[in-house]
């Protein structure tokens, strides 16, 4: 709170008061109310309870949470806030009459509610997230945290322009990148002997990719399955039935971030399963800075909930198969059944074939997805920010980017107001494409 004081001028700001009248009423309503309760409480129409879930799970780390007196708490205040803070921008939105609202990714339940209650009211709503550039961020009018980009049917890549998505993919598969000012990868390694001695024992290889359960992403992946441990558990059933082939399973390098560590975790998800002990079976830890491409390229197929490797994989030319919803899941890039049993279906029949035929349509799709993804649809805003050397993840404004003459000239603010106030999409067209 300090933080935005010194940030935003006083003239400026709206400030927002808790009442205290309503919040009792709200309060007494939700003293005895369970964890189900909860998530299903709502207040002058708004599912409050269901808009402060993935915050829940994000403030705790972890999907799946305890009916216990801690975690009901917790939600409780939330859900006490957030009631308050609708009643607020009712009152504000009824006053201003804005044109649009811009909040940042639309999760988290601040911004949830704020974009509910615009909607509601007629208002447009943008969200933004992190592009994958460094310096760059992603504009929607829909969920950022979904990606819903709309690939043009027309758009291909000219040669100069697959060079230099190869130049990018180069540096990404030596694991030179950054996301949000953060490098997952201090350095890469190659697959360790004890792993490779084990590789000639198999017949066939598939490596499983995991995500982080609490991240924003995950409200939109879970379609065939609850969550990401419900796909584990149904592999879990699968992979003792198949001792020809070793699964590798490969947790998140973000699972173990020092200040943001999963307590919900892929590794005591197997340290204490079943799978413990299966001789098909290595696991590469968090900490682990095993290559995942060397993994690919070896690999007979990729097993993917949503994450983005699948996307690199379908490059590379290896069959994915995907079990949850991501950003590229909507056109063919990899393999993504519409139902749980097409999907185990889909799974033996990779097991059990001796080739799998990729269309190849997959790589181009990926390809011009991925590009699409970094120079068309994320702004670059290096011209007005730089990271902060400070605080990892932050980033600073560069006053010399501020002059009138640069914020005249300025492409990518053009493209904002245009996307914030008439509609538009907040993409480069293809004539200035290669704005980075």
């Amino acid at each position: 709170m300090h933080f935005s004081q010194r940030l935003y001028p006083d003239d400026l700001v709206i400030p927002l008061s808790f009442e205290m009248h309503p919040a009792q009423s709200w309060e007494s309503d939700l003293a005895h109310a369970t964890l189900q309760d909860l998530r299903q409480w709502e207040a002058e129409g708004l599912p409050i309870g269901e808009l402060c879930l993935p915050t829940v799970r994000w403030a705790l780390r972890r999907h799946n949470l305890a009916d216990d007196k801690p975690i009901r708490r917790l939600y409780r205040m939330y859900i006490l806030s957030a009631a308050n803070l609708a009643r607020h921008f009712e009152r504000i939105i009824d006053e201003l009459g804005p044109r649009a609202l811009v909040v940042f990714n639309g999760v988290t339940y601040p911004e949830a509610v704020a974009r509910e209650v615009a909607l509601r009211h007629g208002v447009s709503v943008v969200t933004h997230e992190v592009g994958l550039r460094p310096l760059s961020a992603f504009f929607s009018h829909g969920h950022a945290t979904a990606y819903p980009i709309e690939l043009p049917s027309n758009f291909n890549l000219s040669p100069e322009q697959n060079l230099r998505l190869d130049h990018y993919l180069e540096d990404r598969f030596g694991g030179d990148f950054t996301m949000a000012g953060i490098r997952f990868w201090p350095r890469m390694e190659g697959i360790p002997r004890p792993l490779i001695e084990r590789l000639d024992v198999f017949k066939q290889i598939v490596v499983v990719f995991t995500n982080i359960i609490f991240d924003t992403s995950q409200v939109h992946a879970n379609t065939l399955y609850e969550d990401m441990f419900t796909w584990l558990d149904e592999l879990a059933g699968v992979i003792p039935r198949h001792p020809e082939t070793l699964f590798i399973i490969r947790a998140h390098p973000d699972e173990d971030r020092p200040g943001k560590a999963s307590r919900e975790s892929v590794t005591e998800w197997l340290t204490s399963g079943i799978l413990k002990q299966a001789p098909n079976v290595y696991f590469l830890e968090p900490s682990d800075r095993v290559s995942s491409y060397e993994l690919i390229w070896r690999a007979k197929f990729i097993l993917i909930y949503n994450s983005s490797i699948g996307l690199e994989a379908s490059i590379i030319g290896s069959p994915v198969l995907s079990a949850g919803r991501s950003r590229f899941t909507q056109i063919p890039i990899v393999t993504f059944p519409s139902t749980r049993e097409t999907y185990l279906a889909k799974l033996e029949e990779y097991l059990k074939c001796q080739q799998i035929d990729v269309p190849r349509e997959f790589s181009e799709n990926a390809r011009r997805f991925l590009y699409y993804q970094l120079y068309h649809s994320s702004l670059d805003l290096s011209d007005f920010l730089e990271q902060d050397t400070t605080v990892a993840g932050s980033v600073k404004f560069k006053m010399e980017g501020l002059s009138r003459l640069c914020l005249d000239q300025s492409q990518e603010l053009e493209i904002l107001a245009n996307g914030i106030l008439k509609g538009h999409e907040f993409i480069y067209n293809n004539n200035t494409e290669d704005a980075y």
